[in-house]
């Protein structure tokens, strides 16, 4: 049936709108998918960036052997060196000996630090009558070349350390003294071994996601949660492990019943103060909590340092006991001995 030509052309005015029309969408949903393409592409490439910045080999300079040693602060000490528990590395330290006593203290230095950074607290400690040891986590203050981790993978080279201490002074009394992510690996490694009869820890984060997400907002200025999800897709592809992985605020209870001193500045930017208030509710009795104010990361030791070696060493000493054990506190020697 022929239709009026004055009926047609409305139709196909119809149809060719119909057909720009779907054109249109399909350029939109093109265009859409372009961009939704780019922002994954972005969010990858951002989330790559975060994993591979935090896991990236320490550059070796000229300065790392123009560092302080024990030597300028007149403490006697030896160069030492130990293997992890795996075999696949040594670890490198400065033992600086007390033999007239059987305490030691251990100091974990923070991320890509050295123990250099510890000669301070660590005389100060040496002059009050403890053996000190301070070590190098691997592709940190030593052995560069290599990627790193921030805690997963240094903490066995804590356990390595405290290994150390103890065959070098059987039945020791062991403190540890970590700051940053040091006080962070101390928190996991403390809670694993019993043997260790107090904990100051300096600045610690509580979640490896968190210290990441606030880092990722201060650095980056972008949403600090989600670039660290994205990160943690990368992570074990490039470094082995997952933001789970390093959650010291899950093991700071079980440090009781041992002594923990834990330290914060209401400045600190790098672990802001929530990480201090969230580690003290988890952590149990008996506990401490010395909030430095003003005190930028890690900084409370540089308010005043006398008095800060002066308060660590009191924690210590009513932790772990004076230079001589009682002699009923003397461990009990075999026949052979």
């Amino acid at each position: 049936m022929d239709l009026p030509v004055e009926e047609i052309d409305p139709m196909i005015e119809i149809l060719n709108g119909h057909r720009v029309w779907q054109r249109r969408m399909k350029y939109t949903i093109a265009a859409l998918g372009g961009v939704a393409g780019a922002a994954l592409a972005a969010g990858a490439g951002i989330g790559y960036y975060v994993a591979d910045q935090i896991t990236r080999p320490s550059r070796h300079s000229p300065m790392d052997e123009l560092a302080m040693s024990p030597f300028e602060t007149g403490a006697d000490f030896e160069d030492v060196t130990f293997p992890t528990a795996s075999g696949d590395h040594e670890i490198h330290a400065w033992w600086l000996p007390r033999p007239e006593t059987d305490r030691i203290i251990i100091g974990c230095a923070g991320y890509r630090g050295n123990k250099w950074h510890l000669v301070g607290i660590g005389t100060a400690l040496w002059r009050a009558g403890f053996n000190v040891l301070l070590f190098d986590y691997y592709g940190h203050g030593a052995d560069f070349g290599r990627r790193i981790s921030l805690g997963y993978h240094e903490v066995n080279d804590f356990l390595a350390a405290l290994d150390y201490a103890e065959r070098r002074i059987p039945n020791a009394r062991v403190g540890v003294i970590g700051f940053s992510m040091g006080a962070a690996i101390a928190i996991m490694g403390v809670a694993l071994r019993k043997e260790v009869l107090a904990l100051v820890a300096d600045s610690p984060f509580t979640r490896h996601a968190d210290i990441v997400a606030d880092n990722v907002r201060k650095v980056l200025h972008l949403p600090g949660k989600p670039v660290a999800r994205l990160a943690d897709y990368f992570l074990p592809r490039i470094a082995g492990y997952h933001h789970a992985d390093v959650e010291p605020i899950n093991s700071i209870a079980a440090i009781a019943s041992r002594p923990l001193l834990l330290i914060h500045g209401t400045k600190d930017e790098t672990a802001p103060l929530h990480h201090a208030y969230e580690n003290f509710a988890a952590a149990q009795e008996p506990k401490e909590l010395w909030i430095g104010e003003g005190a930028i990361h890690c900084g409370t030791y540089f308010l005043d340092r006398r008095a800060y070696c002066e308060r660590v060493t009191r924690f210590f000493e009513n932790a772990i006991g004076p230079a001589q054990r009682a002699a009923e506190d003397q461990p009990e020697l075999s026949e052979s001995a």
